[in-house]
């Protein structure tokens, strides 16, 4: 796999980077299927499919019962088969209901067929809070997968890294769940490529270089942690912000080179602390790393209570921002 060289570019947000890919997608390929609830007629509850039904068919954009387990299912059938299907999960927070298909199913078919089968498809969820989602519409499930191996898990931050991403995604021989953090798909804009091209899994990204401080996250924190560390420049803090893209396969060696420059990490991700994605890395580094560091590796995640509340103090109480944020790496590069 290979990123184009294409200089063209138009401006997206994430939500029509989405669209935009899986459309290309469709139209290039007739082995890609779409299917879940809602995606047909209605056209996916953020309209990311809308139209679509009408181009390609009732036969490729499959509205579906609401039956997790069995969108997985099938959708892994389809891939064993040699389509290419896309299964959307309409919000992460239902995602429950399909875990033994993906965990004890799509995970292990290469491994369980010895490499006589593969199983690739897509697993794409709208995840993560600051919508006022409440207790259904809030979660994020990474940490729940992250165990499982076989199981690509991808979050993708910005436009272009989601189209680089999910095509490399749907090209991959065995499965990857695709998060998209709901907040971010209006919110955030960039500039993407016009042209084909992706981004291989596994490869995290340096947002912003700096010499003080490690920060290494995903998603919308990816965003909020930028807005920090910028805020702390004026107060002569130098942080580096390294977005992971790629929760699973995680990129070793461009956290490992950062925190053997800067000496001090802080991992900050939205998903609960305890059991979280932040605990791998900081074992990861405390393994290979530990007499690089001059601090304690520090995360700033989400507390361990059962889910986000409904009131707006309660849904910011639970999450970070830009501030909290700031006031955690003013710490760790003071220490």
């Amino acid at each position: 796999m290979a990123v184009s060289t294409q200089e063209q570019t138009t401006t997206m947000n994430n939500v029509e980077a989405v669209r935009h890919t899986l459309y290309e997608a469709m139209k290039n390929d007739d082995r890609t299927v779409i299917l879940g609830e809602d995606v047909g007629a209605r056209g996916n509850v953020f309209l990311i499919t809308k139209d679509f039904i009408e181009e390609f068919g009732a036969q490729r954009v499959i509205d579906t019962p609401i039956a997790e387990a069995s969108i997985v299912g099938i959708a892994i059938g389809m891939a064993m088969e040699g389509l290419r299907p896309i299964a959307e999960i309409q919000f992460a927070d239902f995602i429950y209901p399909a875990f033994n298909q993906i965990v004890g199913e799509a995970a292990k078919t290469r491994y369980r067929s010895n490499g006589e089968y593969t199983c690739p498809m897509v697993i794409r969820t709208p995840y993560g809070g600051g919508v006022r989602g409440a207790l259904s519409h809030s979660i994020s499930i990474e940490a729940l997968f992250y165990h499982v191996p076989g199981l690509k898990i991808v979050a993708p931050a910005f436009p272009a890294d989601i189209k680089g991403l999910l095509n490399a995604a749907i090209d991959d021989p065995d499965p990857v769940l695709f998060l998209e953090h709901k907040k971010t798909y209006r919110l955030i804009k960039g500039e993407v490529p016009t042209g084909h091209y992706t981004i291989p899994l596994g490869k995290a990204n340096v947002v912003r270089p700096g010499t003080q401080l490690t920060v290494v996250s995903y998603g919308l924190y990816v965003h909020w942690a930028l807005d920090a560390a910028n805020a702390l420049a004026n107060e002569g803090y130098d942080v580096e912000v390294i977005d992971l893209r790629s929760i699973r396969p995680m990129d070793k060696t461009t956290i490992l080179t950062s925190v053997e420059k800067t000496r001090k990490l802080l991992i900050i991700h939205e998903d609960n602390k305890f059991g979280g994605i932040g605990a791998e890395i900081s074992a990861m580094v405390a393994e290979e790393a530990l007499f690089s560091l001059d601090a304690p590796i520090r995360r700033h995640c989400a507390p361990d209570v059962p889910a986000m509340g409904y009131a707006e103090p309660l849904e910011h109480e639970y999450m970070s921002s830009p501030t909290k944020m700031a006031d955690a790496m003013r710490e760790l590069v003071r220490f």
